[in-house]
C-alpha cells in the first residue's frame, strides 16, 4: 500500500540531488510502498511510524542507503546491514552502488522495512552500551562517512575535546543547526584544534585573543 501523502521537502531533495538521484527515487517508491509516512529530518527523506522514526535515505560518495533507526535489532539472513561505525550503536545500513542492485534486492528490502515496522510496533528498544564519551550525534556521523580525513582528526584529539565538540553539536535542538555547527568547525578539527584553542599561537584559548595578533610582526 502507497502512502498517498508525499512531503514536499522530499520532493525538493529529489529535483536538487546531482548523484544517486534515480537510485533515491526508487528507494523512496520502495519504501512509500509500505505504508509509512514521509517526512524530511536530518537533511534527507526520513519514513516514519506514528511519529517514530524507522528508515531513512540517504547517500555518500562511494554508495547511498538506507538507514534503520534500529537496525540492530533486526534480523539479518542476507548479512546485508553495516554498522556504520563503532560509535553507532542502533541505526544499520543497507548500502547500494547502483539502481540495478536497488531493483534486484527490491523484495528483500521491503521484508526488511517490513521486519523494522514490527520492532516498532512491538515497542522494542535498542539496549544502549555505556561509553567514555558522549553520544555521537548522527550528523557528525553522516560527516565522518563524507569526510574520512575529518574522523580520523576528530579520533586524534584528547577526550576533554572531542567531548567539548559533541556536546556544543548535541547543545542544538534542531539537525540543520547541529550540521551548521558541525560544518563551521570542520576547519578547525582538522588542524588539531579543540573548540576553545585559538588559532594564532599567541593565546591559548578564547576568549583571551582578542585578535590583536594579527597585528604582530
Amino acid at each position: 500500500m502507497t502512502n498517498s501523502k508525499t512531503n514536499p521537502k522530499v520532493e525538493e531533495f529529489l529535483s536538487k540531488a546531482t548523484t544517486w538521484k534515480d537510485e533515491f527515487v526508487k528507494l523512496r517508491q520502495i519504501v512509500r510502498h509500505c505504508d509509512l509516512t514521509e517526512d524530511f529530518k536530518w537533511m534527507h527523506p526520513c519514513y516514519t511510524l506514528d511519529n517514530k522514526n524507522i528508515v531513512l535515505i540517504h547517500g555518500f560518495k562511494e554508495y547511498c542507503a538506507l538507514l534503520f533507526h534500529k537496525g540492530a535489532l533486526l534480523k539479518d539472513p542476507q548479512g546485508i546491514l553495516i554498522q556504520q561505525t563503532e560509535n553507532v550503536q542502533s541505526a544499520r545500513q543497507i548500502r547500494f552502488t547502483s539502481l540495478e542492485e536497488i531493483i534486484e534486492m527490491e523484495a528483500v528490502i521491503k521484508d526488511y522495512i517490513k521486519q523494522a515496522i514490527e520492532v516498532e510496533k512491538a515497542g522494542l528498544k535498542v539496549e544502549m552500551k555505556e561509553k567514555e564519551d558522549v553520544d555521537f550525534p548522527e550528523e557528525l556521523e553522516h560527516k565522518f562517512e563524507e569526510m574520512p580525513e575529518l574522523k580520523t582528526a576528530f579520533e586524534a584529539l584528547t577526550v576533554g575535546r572531542r567531548n567539548a565538540y559533541i556536546y556544543h553539536f548535541n547543545q542544538a535542538k534542531q539537525s540543520k543547526t547541529r550540521t551548521t555547527r558541525i560544518e563551521k568547525y570542520v576547519p578547525k578539527i582538522l588542524a588539531g584544534k579543540g573548540i576553545n584553542d585559538c588559532t594564532c599561537g599567541h593565546s591559548k584559548r578564547f576568549p583571551n585573543c582578542d585578535g590583536s595578533h594579527k597585528n604582530f610582526e
